[in-house]
């Protein structure tokens, strides 16, 4: 019989073993599901404004489109 330390020993490996598995595989998914569903971009932006009924400018989408990267806090990887 094993011993009650070499259980427990094997239970923590596979606890930290299934954490680290389960964060790439989250991580591929999302990588592979922003690629598909890119976040919104200057196309979307003057689409939306139309079907507002306004008639965008292309300062006023650039001014929109620096906010939201400035609110995400990340720059933009072109």
């Amino acid at each position: 019989m094993m011993s009650t330390g070499l259980v427990v020993l094997f239970v923590i490996i596979a606890l930290i073993l299934g954490a680290v598995g389960g964060f790439f595989l989250a991580r591929k998914y999302m990588e592979d599901y922003l690629k598909k569903n890119p976040p919104i971009n200057e196309d979307m932006l003057r689409m939306m404004m139309m079907q507002m009924g306004q008639k965008p400018s292309e300062k006023k989408i650039r001014q929109m489109v620096q906010n939201m990267k400035a609110q995400a806090g990340k720059p933009d990887k072109k």
